[in-house]
């Protein structure tokens, strides 16, 4: 499959976390950059894995209360 592109970058948002750590843990051991959410970013952040919040991305708060965090033109456009 000589046409795959490599992830660099990978944004992790979730509600339930279970499983979350060893998910995130096998991205970042293959090089993958990891942008998180609130809560979410806390978790990877207290397993102490390297964490690129999505407001330092945006520019830009969570809004609503923190139900409305990545409808962002610089999420959506890549």
């Amino acid at each position: 499959m000589p046409d795959l592109v490599p992830i660099r970058r990978a944004l992790v948002s979730v509600s339930d976390k279970t499983g979350l750590i060893p998910f995130v843990r096998a991205l970042v051991a293959t090089g993958v950059e990891i942008i998180s959410t609130g809560g979410t970013a806390t978790a990877l952040k207290n397993a102490g894995i390297k964490v690129t919040p999505i407001d330092s991305v945006t520019g830009f708060p969570e809004i609503m209360g923190g139900r409305v965090k990545t409808l962002h033109p610089k999420v959506h456009g890549g």
